[in-house]
C-alpha cells in the first residue's frame, strides 16, 4: 500500500469503509474504548485500525478479512479509521505518539515514514513484533525486515504490501491516439528510459481525443521515477541529501518536462476533494504510474463503466513505490490482541486474500513465489496477468536506502514544487528554491 506523501505516498485512496476525517480526528484513539474487557476474560473487546489508503481488508470492497478474524474470534470487534492524505495521516500519528495517548490498538505506518518511525525518538514506542504476537519475521523479505528494524533490534512494523511498479494505461484512449493498445507494444514505448516514457506522451499529444491528457500528474510521475532510482533522498550513510541525489534531479527533470510539456492533466493525486478520483470514471487521462496497489484504486475509482478498459504494461525501469507495515503503539488497552491481529493479518495466507481481491503485492517471501500470485488475474483488468508482471517487477527491485525525513521531503517536492509548477504555472527555479527553504524551515537535522 500504500504511498504516500505516497500517499502513498503510496496508496492513499478512500476504501469504501473508510471514515475520512482531518486534523486531531484523524486517528481513532484508543482512550476512548470503554468495551473494558479482555479476550480471556470472555469480555468483548474492539481493536481500533488506523490506515490511509487501500489495505484491502475490509468488509465491503477488500478481501473480508475483518470479518473472518472476528469470525474467528467472537470476543473482538475491529474498527477500521482510514484518511486520503497520507502526510496529515503521519503529522497526527507523531503528535499522538508523542503524548502516548489517542492512538489506534493498530497503526499502519508508510515506508517513507518508516525510518522516522524506528529512530531513537520514535523506537520506544511501539510493540516489538519479534516478541509479540507470534508473527514469523523469517516470512517476510529480509530487506522488508530491515527497514523496521531498531537499532536494539526490536521490528516494530510488519510489512503488509510492496510497490513494484508498472505503468497502467487505457487501451480505448490509446488507440483513439493511434498508439498501440497491446501490453509488449505498449512497453517497448518506453523500455529502458523514462525520457522515452515523455516521447510516447509527445506522440499521444498529436492525436489526443479531447479533453484527455497523457498522464495523470506530474507528481505522481515523480513519484514513480525517483522510486525506479538506486538513490533517492539519503545518501550511501542514510543521511538526508536531497539536494545532491541523482534520483531527485532526473525525476524532477522528468516531471517539469511532462508538466511544461502538456503532458498532464494537472491533478493532484489523492486530493481530498476526489477530483482525481473522477478524472479516473471520466478517463480524462491516459496513463497512471502504477504501482501494484494502484489496481484496486483504478477498480474503484474508474468503476464498472471502464471494466476492460485498463491494462498494465512494464514501466521504463523496475522501482518500488510504496508499501507499508503495521505497527502496534506500546500505550494502547489491547496490545497483545492488537499485536495477534497485526500478525494474522500479514500472515502469507491474508497476503494472498488481499492481493486476489485488491492488487497489494505482498511482501512475504513465498507467497510472492506462490501460483495465487504467479498465475493471479485481476477481473476488472481481464486476462491481463496481473501476478507476472508484478512479481517480475519486484524481482528487479534494489531497496533504496531511507533517511527520516524522506516522506516529508517528498511531499515537499511534489506538493510544494512540482504542483506549483503544473497547476501555477511557478518556474522550475523558484519552485526549487521554495522547495529548500521549507526544507531549511521544516527539518531541524
Amino acid at each position: 500500500m500504500r504511498t504516500s506523501s505516497s500517499r502513498r505516498g503510496r496508496r492513499a485512496a478512500i476504501a469504501a469503509v473508510a471514515v475520512v476525517v482531518t486534523g486531531t480526528t484523524l486517528l481513532t484513539g484508543c482512550g476512548s474504548d470503554d468495551d473494558g474487557g479482555d479476550a480471556q476474560g470472555g469480555g468483548k473487546i474492539t481493536l481500533r485500525v488506523g490506515t490511509f489508503g487501500s489495505f484491502g481488508y475490509d468488509n465491503k470492497t477488500g478481501a473480508k478479512l475483518y470479518a473472518e478474524y472476528e469470525k474467528a474470534h467472537p470476543n473482538i470487534k475491529i474498527e477500521e479509521t482510514n484518511v486520503s492524505d497520507g502526510q496529515k495521516y503521519w503529522d497526527t500519528l507523531k503528535l499522538r505518539l508523542g503524548q502516548n495517548n489517542g492512538l489506534a490498538d493498530i497503526q499502519a505506518v508508510e515506508v517513507g515514514y518508516i525510518a522516522e518511525a524506528t529512530g531513537e525518538t520514535m523506537a520506544d514506542k511501539w510493540v516489538d513484533l519479534s516478541k509479540e504476537g507470534g508473527s514469523d519475521i523469517g516470512a517476510f523479505l529480509d530487506w522488508k525486515v530491515k527497514q523496521a528494524t531498531t537499532a536494539s533490534g526490536s521490528v516494530i512494523g510488519l510489512g503488509t504490501d510492496i510497490g513494484p511498479m508498472a505503468v497502467c494505461y487505457n487501451k480505448e484512449l490509446f488507440a483513439k491516439a493511434k498508439l498501440p493498445t497491446e501490453r509488449e507494444a505498449v512497453a517497448k514505448l518506453w523500455a529502458g528510459d523514462w525520457a522515452k516514457f515523455i516521447e510516447a506522451g509527445n506522440t499521444y499529444k498529436k492525436n489526443a481525443p479531447a479533453g484527455t491528457a497523457f498522464h495523470d500528474s506530474a507528481s505522481g510521475l515523480f513519484n514513480a521515477v525517483i522510486s525506479s532510482d538506486p538513490v533517492q533522498y539519503a545518501n550511501a550513510s542514510g543521511k538526508l541529501d536531497w539536494e545532491n541525489s541523482p534520483g531527485v534531479k532526473k525525476a524532477w527533470e522528468t516531471a517539469v518536462a511532462a508538466s511544461k510539456g502538456g503532458l498532464t492533466a494537472k491533478l493532484r493525486q489523492f486530493d481530498e476533494k476526489g477530483t482525481w478520483n473522477a478524472a479516473f470514471k471520466n478517463s480524462k487521462f491516459a496513463t497512471v504510474a502504477c504501482p501494484s496497489w494502484m489496481t484496486g484504486i483504478i477498480k474503484d475509482q474508474a468503476g464498472p463503466a471502464n471494466q476492460g478498459k485498463w491494462d498494465i504494461a512494464a514501466p521504463p525501469v523496475a522501482g518500488n513505490w510504496g508499501g507499508a507495515f503495521l505497527a502496534v503503539p506500546k500505550s494502547g488497552k489491547h496490545t497483545k490482541e492488537a499485536a495477534e491481529l497485526a500478525a494474522w493479518l500479514t500472515a502469507p495466507e491474508q497476503h494472498a486474500k488481499v492481493f486476489a481481491v485488491n492488487g497489494n503485492i505482498p511482501s512475504s517471501k513465498d507467497t510472492l513465489t506462490s501460483s495465487a500470485v504467479q498465475d493471479a488475474k485481476l477481473p476488472y483488468f481481464g486476462e491481463t496477468p496481473v501476478g507476472k508482471i508484478f512479481s517480475s517487477a519486484a524481482a528487479g527491485i534494489t531497496p533504496a536506502v531511507i533517511s527520516r525525513w524522506d516522506g516529508q521531503v517528498k511531499t515537499f517536492l511534489t506538493d510544494n514544487g512540482i504542483l506549483d509548477i503544473e497547476q501555477r504555472g511557478t518556474d522550475p527555479a523558484k519552485a526549487w528554491e521554495n522547495v529548500k527553504k521549507l526544507v531549511d524551515d521544516k527539518i531541524d537535522q
